[in-house]
């Protein structure tokens, strides 16, 4: 830039001395304007001038200077010392010019190509103590413990909340795409859950209300709005019930096949409700929350006006909670639950006797839970640099593998409809 200032100063100075010069017998030769067409047109050097004053004195507000040094400058630099820079800097000049441009089309973008699909078990295609297969960049993705911001569709369309936008994954052939944008107002979201079916999503936010849509029409269907005065954080579905949990501690059912959609409350939590799971059978449902406990619901007992209606209330974990997996494949009646940094332990419950099984201390803060769909394991996944995902086996609680990545911390999980995958993200990454 500099070096263009001085050829500009040195192009004036040229034309300035190729001007005529004033005479003793006149104060200032004036330029010789012609007449076109009844207008009088500018000499040469004077549009010359003019042209050189506009081109280098812009208007710096519509100007990014930092890019444009960084283009005529660092870019000429980085190709002219290509043979000698070493490759940790080439790397570095590579991230730094991804960084400048704000390259938004890197949202959700592969990092490497997509792999053939395979058809491994549980514990060979996640935790064989290898990468992950597919990476995939996320930003703007919150890294909130008690948001529930990934759900895998039986579809298998993964869906992903980041902030204030939805994007749809589809975990086939790695396309993705943005489903839906709110305004700073209403967001950011703070939970996703699909519906039965794989076609519709509710999408939980942070102005007390649910939206409800049609991913295959791309169109929001309705708002469910009235129950909670905080942000819905916590979704799960029962056929077309869908149950919202809220920072306001209460837990709604609606039927979204109706116009008045607030069938049933629950009331227990005294804060705010951070994850909720129905059971496969859709008879009990379990929900934790900020208060540290954990309660269990029989649907036949919900109503509009409760005293005490829980079936189970358990108080042994030390911290908040929001992770619950219900034991579908080989035990109807098993639920394990973990709590955060200052708990670390997962616990086993017999929902019919009402009687904590066991629990085991991981080390480190549980974010997920995750049952195999074949085998009697258990994935967990945490939020630590050491134990980013770890396969247990039932009941004996085993470490059957152990995956370490090489992302910070892992908030959220969600397994394909087969079984064979696992989703994670954090640190503004979805890998498979």
């Amino acid at each position: 830039m500099e070096l263009m200032q001085e050829l500009s100063l040195l192009l004036l100075r040229l034309l300035f001395f190729h001007l005529p010069r004033p005479t003793p017998s006149s104060n200032l030769v004036r330029p010789n304007f012609k007449t076109v067409a009844g207008f009088k047109t500018i000499p040469v050097e004077s549009t010359i001038i003019i042209i050189i004053v506009i081109i280098f004195i812009p208007s710096r507000s519509s100007m990014d200077l930092d890019m444009a040094h960084f283009l005529l400058v660092d870019a000429r630099k980085g190709k002219e010392n290509k043979k000698v820079a070493s490759p940790s800097k080439g790397d570095y000049r590579k991230h730094l010019a991804e960084a400048m441009v704000m390259d938004r089309t890197r949202i959700l973008s592969f990092w490497s190509k997509l792999p053939a699909p395979t058809n491994l078990n549980f514990q060979e295609n996640v935790l064989a103590n290898q990468p992950a297969d597919r990476t995939l960049d996320a930003p703007d993705l919150i890294d909130d413990y008690y948001l529930n911001l990934l759900d895998w569709s039986t579809k298998s369309i993964v869906a992903i909340a980041l902030k204030n936008t939805v994007h749809l994954c589809n975990a086939s052939n790695g396309s993705c795409s943005e489903l839906l944008r709110v305004d700073e107002e209403n967001g950011p979201i703070t939970s996703i859950s699909w519906a039965p079916g794989g076609q519709h999503i509710a999408v939980g936010l942070n102005s007390f209300v649910v939206d409800l849509w049609d991913t295959t029409a791309s169109r929001k269907l309705t708002t469910l709005q009235g129950g909670h005065r905080g942000r819905v954080g916590s979704l799960s579905w029962n056929n077309h019930i869908l149950t919202t949990g809220g920072s306001n501690s209460m837990i709604i059912n609606n039927d979204v096949r109706m116009r008045s959609h607030k069938v049933q409350t629950y009331r227990g939590h005294r804060q705010e409700v951070c994850g909720l799971k129905w059971s496969n059978n859709g008879q009990h449902l379990a929900s934790v929350g900020n208060d540290n406990l954990l309660y269990i619901w029989d649907r036949s007992m919900a109503s509009s006006n409760p005293t005490s209606q829980w079936l189970h209330r358990f108080d042994h974990h030390k911290v908040a909670m929001k992770v619950l997996a219900w034991c579908d494949q080989f035990q109807s009646n098993l639920l394990a639950s973990s709590g955060g940094s200052g708990d670390r332990s997962i616990k086993f419950w017999n929902i019919n006797t009402g009687v904590s099984l066991s629990s085991i201390d991981t080390g480190s803060q549980v974010s997920s839970l995750l049952w195999s769909k074949n085998k009697r394991e258990l994935l967990s996944s945490h939020a630590t640099m050491q134990n980013q995902l770890i396969l247990w086996k039932y009941p004996s609680m085993d470490k059957v593998a152990e995956l370490n990545g090489d992302v910070s911390r892992v908030f959220f999980t969600a397994q394909s409809p087969n079984g064979c995958t696992v989703a994670s993200a954090g640190d503004e990454r979805l890998m498979f």
